[in-house]
């Protein structure tokens, strides 16, 4: 699932025209192919067909790092190679840990899962605090309402969002929505009386040690911050341009790294993060109104589902020429990262098959 849908008017400029000879230059020459090897050489194959610049794999085991490296490039125009350190922006995987943060005002008894978002939001759309969740409140997704190179403050986002129609009443069916995770975002914000990336940064990635997890920030200086691009029939492209402050909404605005992705697999083991109980909530399919689980298979911030009848958490993310998608394998207890430095690219269906091949070798 992308992080968002551009509306039809979203504009096509880039920054930068760039021109290669052949579509897997950036994989043949930032290292050299590993031998023998067959992750390796499915890694590559998929990056040569899919075009994609650059990428980073994390293989972990029971929370324990087993591979972690890069292919290719971060940075086409400086030839700078993909490595563990190196950030890319989240798309939706940012989905989980607002999920995360409403959670821990949960825990807190700051916020109650079926109380309306009114509640805490008096300017706010309709539906349960539950229902924007697991994206069964009604609401849809960006619009032409939204100039994406427009500055906007929550008020403004939060009007915006209740003039869009909703698409079913809440809790009567799914529709993954955007704008459901941009109000959430805002309700930590008058619930905590932080800004959610700061409360991420006090109440998870600190405490986990996540250093390069944040919020984005195009004019901030990133050590390690990779490009993002786009692949026409000319060639690669960089990415499209948004306003700073849509650039930070709480629906998949992150940077990270696969090595602070490794550490949060770790602490979903062990609980540091919030209670068993919590945990599990987010990682069963919600249910509507009627009783029954909704039809996109969708907890809080991740996608639920099976693999040769074992549970596959998930979630995957799409936006400003960076695709990427986390795995969790929770029955095998193996989690798979790929994180690309592409729009569009497949990254859910290269995650699947590295974890393919490493279980399939443990059989």
């Amino acid at each position: 699932m992308i992080r968002r849908s551009a509306p039809p008017n979203f504009p096509t400029r880039v920054a930068c025209f760039l021109v290669f000879a052949f579509a897997g230059w950036a994989v043949a020459r930032a290292e050299p192919p590993r031998a023998g090897d067959p992750i390796d050489a499915y890694v590559r194959a998929a990056m040569e067909k899919q075009h994609i610049p650059g990428l980073a794999l994390l293989i972990a085991r029971d929370g324990r790092i087993e591979r972690a490296e890069g292919f290719g490039f971060a940075n086409l125009e400086h030839g700078v190679p993909v490595k563990p350190e190196t950030i890319f922006q989240s798309g939706s995987i940012g989905k989980q840990f607002t999920a995360t943060a409403v959670m821990r005002l949960v825990e807190e008894g700051k916020i109650q899962l079926d109380e309306p978002v009114t509640k805490y939001l008096r300017d706010g759309p309709p539906g349960t605090v539950r229902q924007l969740l697991s994206h069964t409140a009604g609401l849809g997704d960006y619009t032409d309402r939204f100039d994406m190179r427009r500055d906007y403050d929550e008020g403004e986002l939060l009007r915006l969002i209740k003039q869009t129609p909703l698409e079913f009443a809440p809790g009567t069916g799914w529709k993954y929505s955007n704008l459901g995770y941009v109000t959430l975002g805002i309700l930590i914000h008058r619930v905590s009386g932080r800004f959610y990336g700061d409360y991420l940064q006090e109440h998870v990635f600190r405490p986990l040690g996540m250093k390069t997890t944040r919020v984005i920030s195009e004019a901030d200086i990133v050590p390690n911050r990779a490009a993002g691009y786009l692949w026409t029939e000319g060639g690669w492209k960089n990415q499209d341009w948004v306003s700073p402050s849509l650039n930070t909404t709480a629906d998949g605005a992150l940077y990270f790294s696969i090595l602070d992705l490794a550490r949060w697999d770790a602490a979903l083991y062990g609980g540091s993060v919030l209670r068993r109980a919590s945990l599990e909530t987010m990682w069963t399919v919600a249910k509507l109104a009627n009783g029954q689980p909704n039809a996109g298979k969708y907890g809080f911030g991740w996608f639920v589902h099976a693999h040769d009848g074992k549970r596959l958490i998930e979630h995957d993310g799409e936006w400003q020429g960076f695709s990427c998608d986390i795995a969790r394998y929770v029955d095998d207890r193996l989690t798979v990262v790929v994180l690309t430095n592409l729009a569009d690219a497949a990254a859910d269906e290269i995650a699947h098959g590295v974890a393919e091949r490493v279980l399939g070798a443990n059989r």
